[in-house]
């Protein structure tokens, strides 16, 4: 894990232009395609939520199978995760879209999953499923 907390400063991006306050709306992408975003996420603290979805990764276990997740619906984040580090030891990029104040939060990340989801993106959000299967994507301000 050390090694990974000294990565993860060239890991993390705000590209917001706004000045860090109230919740950062992110995205993790792999690093060789940054547009390439594979969940969207809402936090107040990115740098510690990165290390947290690599925590919960475990990438130190060898097993394929990310087991030890306790919700099924998040599997396939920390199996994409365990993947992208399998593969020459590449981890996730966070890109900090926007800051929002803290009651918008919820809303901003929807619309940027459905922003993400009318381009065709491969998201692992299972908030991603109920928005898919809506006739409508979410309306994008």
């Amino acid at each position: 894990m050390r090694a990974i907390r000294r990565q993860l400063v060239t890991h993390l991006y705000d590209d917001s232009a706004a000045e860090p306050l109230g919740i950062a709306i992110y995205s993790l992408a792999d690093p060789r395609d940054l547009r390439a975003v594979r969940y969207v996420g809402q936090t107040a603290a990115p740098r510690r939520r990165l290390l947290e979805h690599l925590r919960i990764a475990r990438l130190w276990l060898p097993a394929e199978l990310p087991w030890w997740v306790a919700a099924p619906r998040q599997r396939p984040l920390y199996h994409w995760i365990r993947r992208l580090y399998g593969d020459g030891g590449r981890l996730p990029v966070m890109v900090v879209a926007a800051w929002v104040e803290a009651a918008g939060a919820r809303l901003a990340e929807r619309q940027q999953i459905g922003r993400c989801l009318q381009r065709g993106l491969p998201l692992l959000n299972f908030e991603m499923e109920l928005l898919g299967r809506r006739a409508t994507p979410p309306r994008l301000s």
